[in-house]
């Protein structure tokens, strides 16, 4: 439980709801020996009469909470992050970045401004009218998506009319927590693969492809690897595989500067895009995570570690807030 302790020493204040996720960040600032807060939002006790502590704070909440039983989790860290701003305290993916982790629909508006494509989509908010927003996409498999989803929750490949009167009259549909179903052109993935970007600290660290075979429910998160309730795994090859040199690619100088400047358009620091392209090699983006998560595994083959790169640029940021050179 996370309790609001006002006189507390400067520290790092990790903002949150899921220990698994989080313990692997707070291994590596212990490591660094560095003064770190555990603020576990999934039961919170915030006194906003008060003082905020000083230091620095990492919201990492994630879109996915209600999954975990933490159905509020974000609504409350929504007025942290507005109590913390009003005593000027220095936060790490803020209000604008959690606005964007809980809505795709506003991912997709902030994509476009930068001009990244989003494959075309149609928001509804009645089951009966996903039928609708199959019209409208007409002659395409589609894909439904949860607008405020999470590891591909509630993702649904429908070829036809008919697949998609099933889906809405059986019992495999599922609501979105928001209430906004977003039905998707299927973009089918080159190779079976979609490549995840990520960025510390507004710079590119690595590409991910990943392997789609097995499913749409792929988080990158070693926590997601323990069963196939979370992330299908195949033994026989990597789900996972790191591209260090994405930025080299045609398709990374093209859009690299464009994640860039959607992350300074919003405030983010720390972010990671997916997005997957067609038989043509086109790009079409689909998801920006603000809470992103890493695996070590594939960080193992390629010998890079993107939580000490984290861990090291909240030490950074740290050290600016409380003066230490």
């Amino acid at each position: 439980m996370f309790k609001l302790l006002s006189s507390s020493n400067p520290s790092i204040h990790i903002i949150h709801e899921n220990q698994e996720w989080t313990e692997p960040l707070f291994q590596k600032l212990r490591d660094l020996d560095l003064p770190y807060e555990d603020w576990d939002m999934s039961h919170s006790i915030i006194d906003i009469s008060a003082e905020p502590p000083k230091g620095v704070f990492y919201n990492r909440m994630s879109a996915s909470s209600h999954t975990r039983g933490n159905r509020f989790a974000p609504e409350t860290t929504v007025g942290l992050l507005a109590w913390l701003d009003s005593y000027n305290r220095h936060i790490i993916n803020g209000r604008s970045a959690l606005n964007l982790e809980i809505s795709k629909l506003v991912q997709y508006a902030s994509l476009k401004i930068v001009g990244l494509e989003v494959p075309s989509t149609v928001a509804v908010s009645q089951k009966e009218d996903i039928i609708n927003g199959y019209n409208i996409i007409s002659g395409h498999h589609i894909i439904t998506k949860h607008n405020r989803a999470g590891k591909g929750l509630g993702v649904q490949l429908l070829k036809s009319k008919e697949a998609v009167i099933e889906y809405v009259n059986g019992d495999e549909y599922s609501e979105s927590i928001d209430g906004i179903t977003l039905v998707q052109k299927y973009i089918k993935p080159l190779d079976n693969t979609i490549t995840r970007v990520e960025f510390i600290g507004g710079e590119f660290i690595y590409a991910v492809k990943v392997d789609t075979s097995d499913g749409f429910e792929l988080c990158p998160a070693d926590a997601c690897e323990i069963g196939e309730d979370f992330c299908p795994i195949d033994t026989n090859r990597n789900t996972f595989e790191i591209d260090l040199d994405f930025e080299k690619t045609d398709i990374g100088k093209h859009t690299i500067p464009k994640m860039k400047q959607l992350m300074k358009n919003e405030g983010i620091e720390v972010a990671a895009f997916e997005f997957v392209c067609d038989e043509d090699l086109k790009p079409y983006f689909y998801d920006i995570n603000t809470n992103t998560n890493y695996n070590r595994d594939a960080e193992k083959r390629a010998n890079v570690s993107a939580m000490d790169t984290l861990a090291r640029y909240l030490q950074n940021s740290f050290h600016q807030v409380v003066g230490i050179n």
